[in-house]
């Protein structure tokens, strides 16, 4: 390489590393950006039973939908609601495709990889369902057996880790699992309770019942990476309506139990 060349080199390397300073610049303060724009993008996973789904009315609602009503309002800024399925959850805020995401999803330590989460703002099960005639004590009970789950959740991860002689029947949204086991598809499931509520409630057949509960786990708000006055605000939203009582309404309205008392101590 000449001396020409090599300066050139270095200096087209300045130039790309300007670039990518100015490209982490403009990302550096979402939350400045989410009140200049004065609106913010919220994420949310629908035909989520009692979190995110359609009500009589066509309109978007459930525990996650007024949560973020709730975040909007409180900025002081108009809500734009991103409809995406479970498995886009993580990718849609890699991507900055939304400001945000209230979505379920479940705070772990290969999520944190990927993206922030904010201190937890509500809590679900997840649990193993199937007919009453059927024994499922435990992982292992599934050997042998069809189960399924929906895809890039933690159900699949822990069925798919603790269940190797297991036959697993992904699906890509919860609506399309519901639809698999009222239909009579699949009758052994991996899912939360809320799903397997609204299973039961559409299945007219013997209902599922829960088998073993896999995990309580803690839901937080996630956001992109390195967004440190996003996250501060989120968490001290969280909470001050913790604390009043304000997220709880909303949790128990929708989920008829309360809130964990030490939720924002939990993730």
């Amino acid at each position: 390489m000449t001396t020409i060349t090599r300066r050139t080199a270095l200096g087209l390397a300045a130039t790309a590393g300007a670039f990518l300073a100015l490209g982490s610049a403009a990302h550096a303060d979402q939350l400045a950006d989410i009140k200049k724009a004065g609106k913010i993008r919220v994420a949310v996973a629908m035909g989520v039973p009692l979190f995110a789904f359609v009500d009589g009315q066509l309109k978007p609602t459930g525990s996650d939908v007024e949560t973020a009503k709730l975040i909007a309002k409180d900025l002081g800024v108009q809500l734009e609601l991103i409809e995406i399925t479970n498995a886009a959850r993580v990718p849609t805020i890699q991507t900055r495709k939304a400001d945000i995401l209230v979505a379920n999803l479940g705070i772990t330590a290969e999520r944190k990889k990927a993206v922030d989460f904010s201190v937890p703002y509500a809590t679900l099960n997840i649990i193993v369902a199937g007919p009453d005639n059927v024994e499922i004590k435990d992982y292992k009970d599934l050997t042998g057996k069809r189960i399924a789950v929906t895809r890039a959740t933690v159900n699949d991860q822990m069925v798919t880790q603790n269940s190797k002689g297991a036959e697993i029947v992904r699906f890509e949204d919860d609506a399309t699992l519901i639809t698999a086991v009222v239909s009579g598809q699949v009758d052994i499931v991996s899912t939360q309770t809320a799903v397997l509520s609204a299973m039961n409630e559409k299945r007219s057949g013997a209902k599922l019942a829960t088998k073993f509960v896999q995990q309580e786990l803690n839901l937080g708000i996630a956001l992109p990476q390195g967004e440190t006055e996003l996250k501060s605000w989120l968490d001290g939203w969280i909470k001050k309506k913790v604390a009043d009582g304000e997220l709880n309404t909303v949790f128990k309205k929708f989920h008829n139990r309360d809130l964990p008392a030490d939720l924002t101590q939990r993730g």
